[in-house]
């Protein structure tokens, strides 16, 4: 591949970008398409659609573009939670590490390795990739140390950033815990494996124990019931309110005559505010259900204070350890409640089935991507396909069927990739829908990982991808070998899934094409609901990791791949904070617990591209560069241990020192009655009816309900106000 080929996949993808970005600016000034491109607004406020035609609704502007540049962390944090800042911190890290990596790597080792030898170079258009990696630097030669020095100052730089980022995250992460509103997962812990007994109900079994052994803490508990029963009265509960829902609407006076019998129909008591009415009626209790077996082997158990509840979800609770298991509860918009009743003696058979199940995916997956990497190399594609032998003889269609069209082919096949893992991460059992997400990111981080970057680079037919599992120790020199000859690849991969997937992400296709279809073809009138999308962490903090190890792993390598590196990352940078002011609804927090994930992931990026340097620079037949190389990776994996040491465990586990304060403050200012009277209630299964019949309305309880920034382009009719954020006041940590 040339550089031509190059610059024709770029040329692409750039006007892939331009026609997208413009469409969005027109697009989004549409009031009918006010659901896709502002939900926040439109969840929280109505929507008038009487907008009169203007001409500049369809003239493309960069509006938006400035408002994201300008938007604050404070709007940010209002808008999507501590989860949407970590993800920009994420973004403008991957910013700063490249922009360094850049400076250094394209004006110090880009001309070593385009003069690395002897010979005669064509125009530059017609100049093979190949000569821009250290691949063209001759053997022994002494500027080989210029790599080496490269990798210290990427490094230094890169265990710096991740130091300040992992305080600044993990102070954030302290702030949200003692400033926020009194949190009902705090003073409540997971009951799961209660041990069945004939004599007495699961419920009576709770309250025995826990009377028992922690008879100076324990307040009360809430029962698990099974999802078939919950389910029932949740479908019979929707049903009545679609029937109450007119009389709303179009009968609010006295008593309306009864067209059926002539006489007078009952009076119906209108709900003011669905959820509270619904809330404030409903609980477990009043079901009073016949049958034992309608209650699940787990509870949510209420504490006085935190520190009890800490203290309690923390030891073992029997001798058999599968039985009485406790952990802090969720937060209550973060639970998930079809998994709660899973038998805890099934939690680690469903792991197993669903490693196994991931790993098949895995091995699967291999014969696509084969297929892709013989798409890159025209002669084995015209030994699969010889009918193209013609075409691939013009040089335009060459360069898109070798250059552009293998990468878009693996984007396709990995967009099945996140759903299935959301599956199985579903299936393992996670009690909350954080977890849930957080696993799915980890399973989607190391599937992208091995099917992108080692299974491409170690290519080959299927029989050779596996040999490298008895060949384990060779694996240093094959990477040495074969990353530098897949440096094309790799750029047009972020050419076509960094640029083009953000153009997607800005227009939102399948939101919009749904829009189309309800509006447009099926004529219907009635506002769409449940239309409020969370930011999908586990599909985007993969990608960005993903391009992160490429980066790290071409910068000395092949640093030709930096600069389009880094126009990703600052249109991810413009593309994602619109998306959080504007489309994403946060449901619930983590409170940053996906910032380890990212640390981990970019510890080993580097350690991994140290790796390759020693190889590479042994095959060069620099030895001293090589073995000056070594304490890089012994240096990163100690300062990836002091993290952990020093940090880690804020992310898991929370610190009595702040618990104990935050109790006695709440002491102090008499507020232990009102949150004891609020526990029971936020942990009420049916409580949450009436926030999916209410979606269109409000997001209360500790679910980060925002206020944007005024946006000038938006359609007139779409309110600028969103729903006012209560429950963080979180002073940044820059």
């Amino acid at each position: 591949m040339d550089v031509a080929d190059l610059l024709t996949s770029a040329g692409i993808n750039i006007s892939v970008c331009v026609v997208a970005f413009s469409l969005y600016s027109v697009l989004r000034k549409q009031p009918s398409n006010a659901c896709v491109y502002f939900t926040r607004r439109y969840i929280s406020e109505p929507i008038r659609h009487d907008d009169p035609f203007s001409l500049h609704r369809f003239v493309p502007s960069a509006g938006w573009i400035m408002q994201a540049w300008r938007a604050t962390d404070e709007e940010i944090l209002e808008a999507g939670g501590i989860d949407a800042v970590v993800f920009m911190r994420i973004v403008v890290l991957s910013i700063r590490i490249f922009i360094i990596a850049a400076v250094i790597c394209v004006f110090l080792v880009l001309p070593v390795n385009y003069y690395g030898k002897d010979m005669e170079h064509k125009n530059f258009r017609f100049e093979s990739i190949d000569v821009f990696t250290i691949g063209n630097v001759e053997e022994g030669s002494k500027w080989l140390w210029a790599h080496c020095l490269a990798l210290y100052i990427i490094t230094c730089a890169v265990c710096v950033l991740l130091y300040l980022e992992y305080k600044s995250i993990t102070k954030m992460r302290l702030a949200h815990i003692t400033g926020s509103h009194p949190n009902p997962s705090h003073f409540t812990v997971l009951v799961r494996g209660i041990p069945w007994s004939q004599d007495h109900s699961y419920s009576k079994s709770v309250e025995s124990f826990f009377s028992t052994y922690y008879p100076d803490t324990y307040v009360d508990h809430q029962m698990i019931y099974r999802p078939s029963t919950v389910h029932k009265l949740k479908k019979d509960a929707k049903k009545m309110y679609r029937i109450l829902r007119p009389v709303e609407t179009e009968y609010v006076r006295g008593d309306k005559p009864c067209y059926l019998c002539g006489g007078t129909a009952h009076t119906f008591k209108l709900l003011q505010n669905g959820e509270d009415s619904i809330r404030s009626q409903t609980s477990i209790d009043e079901l009073h259900p016949t049958q034992i077996e309608k209650e699940c082997p787990a509870a949510f158990v209420f504490f006085k204070n935190r520190y009890a509840a800490v203290v309690a979800a923390q030891v073992l609770q029997s001798s058999n350890p599968m039985l009485w298991v406790t952990q802090l509860a969720p937060e209550p918009h973060d639970v998930y409640w079809s998994n709660l009743g899973i038998p805890y003696k099934q939690v680690w058979v469903r792991k197993i089935v669903v490693l196994l199940i991931a790993l098949a995916f895995v091995f699967v997956f291999l014969f696509p991507v084969t297929l892709v990497q013989g798409l890159t190399h025209p002669h084995v594609l015209t030994r699969w396909f010889p009918q193209i032998k013609e075409v691939l003889k013009l040089q335009f269609l060459n360069r898109l069927v070798t250059g552009y069209l293998p990468s878009v082919i693996l984007i396709l096949f990995l967009y099945t990739v996140p759903p299935i893992m959301m599956l199985l991460s579903r299936i393992e059992g996670n009690v909350s829908r954080s977890d849930r997400k957080r696993s799915a990111c980890i399973k989607v981080l190391y599937f992208t990982i091995w099917n992108v970057f080692f299974v491409n680079v170690l290519s080959g037919s299927f029989i050779n991808q596996m040999s490298i599992f008895s060949q384990i120790k060779e694996l240093p020199m094959m990477l040495a070998k074969q990353v530098p000859t897949q440096a094309t690849f790799f750029t047009t991969y972020v050419l076509s899934s960094g640029w083009a997937s953000l153009a997607f992400e800005l227009i939102q296709l399948f939101a919009l094409i749904c829009n189309i279809l309800r509006r447009f073809i099926l004529r219907s009138k009635k506002e769409p609901t449940n239309i409020a999308l969370t930011f999908p962490h586990h599909t985007e903090i993969p990608r960005l990791l993903l391009f992160g190890l490429l980066g790290f792993t071409l910068s000395i390598l092949a640093p030709i791949i930096l600069p389009f590196l880094l126009v990703y990352f600052f249109l991810a940078f413009l593309v994602y904070r619109n998306q959080i002011l504007h489309v994403y609804v946060t449901k619930y927090e983590s409170a940053g617990q996906f910032w380890p994930i990212v640390h981990n992931a970019t510890i080993f990026s580097l350690v991994l591209t140290q790796v390759i340097a020693v190889a590479v620079l042994a095959m060069k037949k620099s030895p001293m560069a090589s073995g000056c190389t070594i304490p890089l990776i012994i240096i990163s994996l100690l300062f990836n241990e002091y993290c952990r040491k020093r940090f880690s465990q804020v992310f898991k586990r929370n610190p009595a020192q702040v618990l104990i304060e935050m109790d006695r403050r709440d002491e102090q200012w008499g507020k232990e009655e009102g949150i004891y009277n609020r526990l029971r209630s936020e942990y009420c299964q049916l409580a949450y009816i009436s926030r999916d019949l209410t979606i269109s309305k409000d997001f209360s309880f500790a679910g980060p309900n925002r206020q944007s920034s005024t946006d000038h382009n938006s359609p007139q009719g779409v309110n600028e106000n969103s729903l006012k954020q209560g429950t963080h006041h979180i002073k940044l940590q820059k």
